[in-house]
């Protein structure tokens, strides 16, 4: 490795220029220990932080910069919504001529979101290098657009930082020399453990009236679950059974709120309060809510992560999960989006509850090995 990295990089005299590239919710908890970190570093280090506007509403975006004080974007891109193609084209479109107005010497990338691959291509084709953060994750299952972009980054990427033993393997398997795949933790948990406390202060459950333990916490946008009226019936008619047990809350994402709305059991359980609709939530509202749920049930792959170290009982309700850690650590539960198996794993939860375990370095210092890893990379 120090072979590699030694040569994968020149001295320079002034400080290496990293580009952090934010664009969707989940990026900025992961992008924030590692500015933070650089932070500590500025004679080493140039940081920007480049926001491409993939989420643009406060709720998903700017309430991050507040609730995890990571530094205002240097550069804003507004490329707003659009589809999968227009979305990416329009971020390679605007981030091209501020990668070649800001001399670059590294791009980081974070997740699996369009605004990674985007970055990523277009880094690539300047000449300039790219770290993915959180690289080798697979859910085999190429339907998902997030599979796509995290296989692609990781075939350009020069540095791959990854957050568990499978992704090194995956990676491996898809030809990835090993000198390139570090394997430092996962920068979520740096964040979660950071500003847990802060969380937990707020007491957003006792705010809404809720007792510790006595409620449901769910998140679902995934189009798999959101965009098909009959899929999404199914499934909030499998949330119902867990809400006539204990009321659950619903944090709803921009994208669902209308099918949400739209859907009879939905309006039904709203209707006779087991179901409580919310608007989406800041990170630290968010966190404070699900430390104190009796159950978590989600779509969402970061949520399994969070779950775990809070050691709340997680069912993801989808067919797979390219977090296997989670499960095999953790206590995340692949249940599937049909009614019965989402029923009788709340039933299995609710009577025997989970035994919580902690990943191998899942211990809030993946920002301090990520920027270690950068220092040699970059010659310092």
């Amino acid at each position: 490795m120090e072979g590699s990295i030694a040569g994968a990089a020149a001295m320079v005299t002034r400080p290496f220029h990293i580009l952090n590239i934010v664009g969707a919710r989940p990026n900025f908890m992961k992008v924030a220990p590692i500015a933070a970190e650089l932070a500590k570093n500025g004679g080493r280090f140039a940081s920007t932080i480049v926001h491409t506007g993939q989420h643009y509403d406060d709720k998903l975006s700017k309430v991050f910069f507040d609730d995890l004080a990571i530094p205002r974007p240097d550069v804003n891109l507004d490329v707003g919504s659009a589809s999968h193609a227009q979305q990416t084209a329009a971020i390679m479109s605007a981030f091209e001529p501020v990668l070649q107005q800001r001399r670059a010497d590294l791009v980081v990338v974070v997740g699996d979101v369009n605004s990674t691959i985007a970055c990523a291509l277009v880094a690539v084709k300047l000449g300039i290098p790219v770290a993915h953060v959180e690289a080798g994750l697979r859910s085999f299952d190429r339907t998902m657009p997030e599979e796509v972009n995290r296989v692609l980054t990781d075939q350009i990427s020069e540095l791959l930082f990854t957050t568990e033993a499978s992704a090194e393997a995956n990676l491996k398997r898809e030809g990835i020399a090993a000198e390139k795949i570090h394997f430092v933790g996962n920068v979520m948990i740096d964040t979660l453990l950071a500003h847990r406390d802060r969380a937990r202060a707020l007491a957003v459950h006792q705010t809404l009236g809720l007792a510790g333990g006595d409620y449901g916490l769910l998140t679902l946008h995934r189009p798999s679950n959101v965009d098909d009226p009959e899929v999404f019936e199914r499934l909030i008619g499998a949330i119902g059974h867990v809400a006539e047990d204990v009321p659950v809350i619903f944090p709803v994402h921009p994208r669902t709120r209308p099918v949400v709305l739209g859907s009879a059991t939905a309006t039904s359980l709203v209707r006779r309060g087991r179901l409580r609709l919310l608007d989406p939530l800041g990170y630290l509202e968010f966190i404070g809510l699900m430390e104190h749920a009796r159950v978590v049930l989600t779509d969402s792959g970061g949520i399994q992560e969070e779950t775990t170290i809070l050691g709340v009982p997680c069912l993801t309700l989808r067919e797979n999960t390219e977090r296997p850690v989670t499960v095999t650590h953790g206590t995340n539960r692949v249940v599937g989006t049909q009614p019965e198996s989402i029923v009788a794993a709340w039933n299995d939860v609710r009577h025997h509850g989970c035994a919580p375990g902690k990943p191998p370095l899942w211990d809030g210092g993946a920002a301090r090995r990520i920027v270690e890893i950068l220092t040699r990379f970059a010659g310092h």
